[in-house]
Parts: structure tokens; C-alpha cells; sequence
């Protein structure tokens, strides 16, 4: 029997986002969710998940129509999470699944090849409901054909049987491989990416390293434990050696798990506001242009890596 969810006496919050958090697959067979009402500077986003290539999707749900409205609130959602570093993603899968991010994606994607994936490169839109506003599908049509925004609605039929099951059934608007191809070449909200190394005083230098390294992050980690003491080891350290320390050192199950933690910590490396990781970490790009090779610590900076790895504790 075909009905609707309002006459049926659903709601949003309680029916729906819970059915489609157990079943996210509905929406798309590329999705890994990793959030539920998952707080951003304006508000809270319905669900926050995951694609296989690593992109940010940002999902909307209404139990009835979508209407225009709802676009802006998802832009003002995918333009805060933009600027959310992979530690911040790690701790809202965390809290929603009680598994690391890196863990849980990996299940999901076994087939993924980790080294080249930016985690948040860009992001994608998801408006979810039973219809649309006709000028909301007019207007995603016009940014997904002028702007290359990945952005998509997907409409819900919903249908009571005689036994009295509930079944959701799905059509999107645009095919989803078009939609994942233009959020290829987004260039909106990409986190912006540096080689340059700082130029800081001593001190803040210091001080910014010490904070880095006490925030509590995998990548923190990763760095105190591994990268560093292999670099005052090594003159290079090759990404095979850096996978290897993070298995041995139990930071990573298997070498395919390692190489996912160290494209974060590379990824971390090379964001433009961690500037002072690369005034003293330096590497190269000898294979690929998205993958780092040959790490060292410069120099200078030999003694001071020493100091940051004897002291325990916040600055």
C-alpha cells in the first residue's frame, strides 16, 4: 500500500534517519557512514559518511518534500566540513562506530588502493526525501551542470505491505557515476595542499610542535612513535619502512592498514597550515606526484626532534 511516512506517523529523526543509518546502501553503494547528527558551526547535519575515494558526502533527510531551503543548509554543512582535518573525521566515526576511521574504511572498500587516497579532498551533497521542490531540482541541475558540484537528490517511495513490513524503495535525479565524476574535479572546497617548509622563530616552533604532538591524534602517534625516531635512525626512510615500523610498533594490523595511516600522517605533512612539520620533516616525490618518499629531518633540526621525542606532556 502506497502511503507516506507523515501519514503514517514517522518521523525524520526517529524512523527515517535510523533506517537509512542501518541501510545507508539505499542511497548509494559507494557510501561508508561515519556520523549521525554530527554538530558543524551552524548546526547539525542528518548523516555524515565516507565515499570510496575518500570524499566527504554530507546527506540531508526530509520525511516529505525537499524543499529549496534544505540546499542552502547542506552547502552551509559541506563548507564547514571542508575545513575539517582527518583527525576531527577520525573522532566523529569513533563516536559514531567505536572503530578508527582508517579500520572501518577498509572493510568497507577492501579493494581501495590507500595510497592515493585524500581523505576530504572534496566534497559531495546528498538531499534525501519522498519529492522535491521543483525550483531545488532546478537549481541542483543548474550547479551540477555549471559548477561541477557533486551534488544529488535521491527520492524515496514509501510503501506499507499487508503484513504491515515498511519497505523504501529509491530513484536519484542524476545518474550517481556523473554526479561522482564532476565531484572529481571540484575545485570548491579542497583543503589547500603546500611543500613549502615554515619559517618560524624557535620557540614557536617548538610550541607548535609540542601541541601537535600531544593532541591525542593517529597521526600524532604515528609521528612520536614511528616517523621521527626512524628518521634519527635512518638518513631516508622509505614508505616501506615507515609501513613496517607501524605494524611493528602495533599501530597497524597489516602493511595495506599502514599505508592508509600513512597517507593521513603524509597527507598532515603536506596540508598548507602545517607548515612547521615541513620546517623540519622533508621528503620527496621521486614516483608518483601524490606520493611522498625518502622522509628526513633537516639538519637543523636534528637536536630538536631529539628534545620533542625525551619530553612527555603538553607545552
Amino acid at each position: 500500500m502506497r502511503t507516506t511516512l507523515e501519514e503514517q506517523g514517522r518521523r525524520e529523526a526517529d524512523h527515517l534517519e535510523k533506517w537509512i543509518a542501518s541501510a545507508v546502501d539505499i542511497l548509494g553503494d559507494d557510501l561508508l557512514l561515519i556520523g549521525r547528527q554530527v554538530s558543524t558551526r551552524t548546526g547539525r547535519l542528518d548523516l555524515l559518511a565516507l565515499d570510496r575515494n575518500g570524499n566527504t558526502v554530507i546527506i540531508e533527510l526530509k520525511r516529505g518534500v525537499v524543499p529549496r531551503e534544505a540546499l542552502a543548509q547542506a552547502i552551509d554543512y559541506a563548507s564547514d566540513v571542508a575545513t575539517w582535518t582527518i583527525e576531527r573525521l577520525s573522532e566523529e566515526c569513533f563516536g559514531y562506530r567505536s572503530k578508527n576511521l582508517e579500520e572501518i574504511f577498509l572493510e568497507r572498500f577492501p579493494d581501495s588502493i590507500m595510497d592515493g587516497i585524500t581523505v576530504n579532498g572534496a566534497q559531495r551533497i546528498l538531499l534525501v526525501g519522498l519529492a522535491l521542490d521543483p525550483a531545488l531540482e532546478r537549481m541542483i541541475g543548474w550547479l551540477s551542470d555549471k559548477y561541477d558540484i557533486g551534488i544529488n537528490a535521491v527520492l524515496l517511495q514509501y510503501a506499507r505491505t499487508s503484513s504491515g513490513d515498511e519497505v523504501l524503495m529509491q530513484t536519484t535525479v542524476f545518474p550517481e557515476e556523473i554526479v561522482i565524476e564532476k565531484t572529481k574535479r571540484q575545485k570548491k572546497f579542497q583543503i589547500p595542499r603546500s611543500d613549502e617548509p615554515g619559517h618560524h622563530d624557535f620557540e614557536t616552533l617548538r610550541r607548535l610542535w609540542l601541541e601537535y604532538l600531544n593532541n591525542g591524534s593517529y597521526t600524532a602517534k604515528g609521528l612520536r612513535e614511528v616517523m621521527l625516531p626512524l628518521c634519527l635512525q635512518n638518513p631516508k626512510v622509505s614508505r616501506e619502512m615507515l609501513k613496517a615500523a607501524l605494524v611493528a610498533k602495533g599501530l597497524s594490523e597489516n602493511s595495506t592498514k599502514a599505508g592508509f595511516q600513512l597517507s593521513a600522517l603524509s597527507g598532515q605533512i603536506n596540508n598548507k597550515v602545517n607548515d612547521f612539520l615541513r620546517q623540519v620533516i622533508a621528503y620527496e616525490y621521486p614516483n608518483n606526484s601524490w606520493e611522498k618518499e625518502n622522509y628526513r629531518i633537516v639538519d637543523d633540526y636534528r637536536d630538536f626532534v631529539e628534545e620533542l621525542l625525551e619530553r612527555e606532556g603538553p607545552p
